[in-house]
């Protein structure tokens, strides 16, 4: 009895936590206007998902049911000038979004098949730079929660490449979490293709952050590809940043086991008081699963650099996406991905030497902050800052 109350009240505090919209729509029924010097970016997300067409609601453009082949999209965003860092400003229920204060979406290209968007996004690649930012969103995520949070992602880094948004057919529900981990299965193939598929154009770095249960179909990707004999895509896997990973920490090193020791910068970011995980671990049979997992030099050990992110505020109760929505963090992993990985391997997840991270991170926060960084070597602490 005491085991389904506290399941009880975490669910109740996940559905709490994820409150706020009753909808997944992307679109506006109509177009909403708003003058040109309140738009802060405009930023075009490609996207590969495992989704169908959503014919019931178009404007979700595509729903939670699986399709068994990927469809591709292009959709134009756009982030208000009013916008903060680490936050996603959307429109609260049904309301429609308005461009001069919410991200917006003004533009979506549906592409036919996988030959026209390769040849589109590779376009855009040689355009930006040869950079890739692939993102792969977690559990509970409709279509449109992907698309604003890599939008965000790539506005609040600086991000100079190309974001590609790999949504996989995530139910958009709490209650769907069992559901979610089959869809999460279900699309490991489809992730491993986008990414030879990017490694065919003219890329020269193809960085990946992924996300909760999102962390689960990358290892899947990548420990295929490391069966196959080409686990660095030809030498064009850049950063693999592993957030909040919802995965059995068991399960996680016999991944890391057929992967072998990453060559390239590969970082996990963890926080023991990730209330998310508490309750995927609580169904799990209370497993631990990798994003609040407590013995950092363990997983060390298989190769990856550990940042324990437990010391850091989230901008939820659930503290589930600290890696996005706080603002210091959020920026530090911009200041990483400004130096290509190739130009920074074994370095931990800020991309400049530790020694000087206390000082940047104490003028971000203002406060005492304090990040636990663990490498296959030794184990730091950084990020201290006085009141």
């Amino acid at each position: 009895m005491q085991g389904k109350t506290a399941f009880i009240v975490a669910l109740a505090l996940l559905a709490t936590g994820c409150a706020g919209r009753n909808t997944h729509d992307l679109l506006n029924k109509t177009a909403v206007e708003a003058p040109a010097s309140a738009i802060a970016a405009t930023h075009d997300i490609f996207v590969v998902t495992t989704r169908q067409k959503a014919t019931k609601q178009p404007r979700q453009v595509f729903d939670g049911d699986r399709s068994l082949t990927s469809n591709f999209a292009e959709v134009e965003m756009t982030v208000p000038k009013v916008h903060k860092v680490g936050a996603i400003e959307r429109a609260r229920g049904s309301a429609p979004s308005d461009p001069a204060k919410d991200f917006s979406a003004s533009r979506v290209t549906l592409y036919g098949d996988a030959g026209q968007f390769q040849k589109a996004v590779g376009a855009d690649i040689a355009r930006r730079g040869d950079r890739v930012l692939v993102f792969v969103h977690g559990f509970n995520n409709g279509f449109d929660d992907g698309v604003y949070r890599i939008t965000q992602i790539a506005h609040d880094t600086g991000y100079k490449g190309t974001p590609v948004l790999f949504s996989w057919a995530s139910a958009g529900k709490i209650t769907g979490y069992v559901y979610d981990k089959e869809s999460a299965n279900a699309a490991r193939d489809d992730l491993e293709a986008t990414l030879k598929m990017l490694a065919r154009t003219k890329a020269k770095s193809i960085d990946i952050v992924a996300h909760s249960m999102g962390t689960w179909v990358t290892m899947e990707a990548l420990r295929q590809l490391a069966i196959e004999g080409n686990r660095d895509l030809d030498d064009k896997l850049g950063y693999v940043v592993l957030a909040s990973p919802d995965i059995d920490v068991d399960v996680f090193k016999k991944q890391m086991m057929r992967y072998g020791k990453p060559d390239k910068p590969f970082a996990i970011l963890l926080s023991g008081d990730d209330r998310a995980l508490k309750l995927s671990g609580f169904i799990s049979g209370d497993k631990p699963r990798v994003g609040d997992y407590g013995d950092a030099a363990d997983l060390a050990q298989y190769g990856v650099v550990v940042a324990d992110l437990t010391n850091t505020k989230g901008a939820d109760r659930l503290n589930h996406a600290k890696f996005a929505d706080n603002p210091m963090l959020v920026q530090l992993l911009g200041d990483q991905l400004k130096t290509p990985a190739a130009l920074a391997t074994g370095a931990p997840l800020p991309g400049q030497p530790i020694e000087q991270l206390g000082n940047g991170l104490g003028q971000a926060v203002g406060s005492v902050a304090q990040i636990i960084i663990t490498t296959p070597f030794k184990v730091l602490s950084v990020a201290t800052g006085g009141e």
